[in-house]
């Protein structure tokens, strides 16, 4: 299958030299784009323990969370948009899909859904329960006063406006593909940490649940990183096919009655699917940054 995919895509990919060569204070933007949500998040976590709690209380999480996601986005775009040549290409990737090959699209879709699928029917010949498949029918966190549901779409899409216009292709313009995803998951793990803090936030009750499952979040990360980044480029750059990945898989995570450890086992799935396309397809991977063209 990774070797049909590939070879449907085998033109360069991205925009000219020139244009991935403007993407070039990585320095600058992951520091403000670390300190300023933390700096949120922490006051958020601590604002969340206060006891007895009330709407004031909750409201007061609610936008220290919605704070700290949007800050990456807003230095990304404080920093692209004196540039006119970055102001017209972050429009070029985030208002259209019209060079986005079906394929693409459609593992975009539904890749994370056939992962949790599989991983679930994977887990019932290990004596785990059916009723997995069972839907969830609610969101297993909140967000203060923010219902978890509504945080699925919203917190994707504000990430990858940051993650997807210029945090990937500042790092890109320096390293190979792989070297941009292993760094980025490394730091997209550390990132959420405050997260961790905010009760009955997900990151919270992920590390509640014990050490195990906290691992499997940031090493999932590792996988998902790749491939949504293999999409990315694919997709000529596309910010859209981005955020509807990411969307996709925190929805459809919480869509079932998942249990942790089928999480592990779609993290092992995804982790192989990964290594398949690297294998497949190494100088996509591999090839020097700047060399999109």
């Amino acid at each position: 299958m990774t070797d049909d995919i590939v070879a449907l895509d085998r033109e360069p990919q991205g925009l000219p030299t020139m244009q991935i060569e403007k993407y070039r204070h990585p320095v600058v933007f992951y520091s403000l784009s670390t300190a300023i949500p933390w700096a949120f998040w922490f006051a958020a976590a601590y604002v969340s323990h206060i006891t007895p709690t009330n709407q004031i209380l909750a409201l007061t999480v609610s936008l220290l969370l919605v704070a700290g996601l949007l800050a990456p986005a807003l230095v990304a775009f404080a920093m692209m948009w004196p540039d006119p040549d970055l102001r017209n290409d972050l429009k070029r990737r985030m208002f259209s899909l019209r060079a986005v090959q079906p394929v693409y699209l459609f593992l975009t879709c539904f890749l994370m859904l056939g992962s949790v699928l599989l991983a679930q029917a994977i887990s019932l010949l290990l004596g785990y329960s059916a009723d997995q498949f069972n839907l969830a029918g609610k969101a297993s966190f909140s967000a203060g006063l923010l219902p978890g549901w509504f945080m699925l779409f919203l917190a994707p899409t504000i990430e990858e406006l940051a993650w997807h216009s210029y945090g990937t292709d500042c790092l890109r313009n320096r390293m190979n593909l792989l070297s941009v995803c292993l760094l980025f998951a490394v730091y997209w793990a550390l990132w959420h940490m405050p997260l961790s803090f905010i009760q009955g936030y997900y990151h919270s009750n992920v590390a509640a649940a014990g050490l195990l499952y906290s691992l499997n979040f940031s090493l999932s990360l590792i996988p998902f990183v790749i491939l949504m980044n293999w999409l990315y480029y694919k997709t000529h750059r596309n910010i859209l096919v981005a955020i509807a990945f990411h969307i996709t898989a925190g929805s459809f995570n919480e869509l079932f009655a998942t249990h942790p450890d089928s999480k592990i086992i779609q993290t092992i799935l995804l982790s192989i699917l990964s290594v398949a396309l690297i294998v497949s397809d190494r100088d996509f991977f591999l090839r020097r940054a700047n060399s999109e063209t």
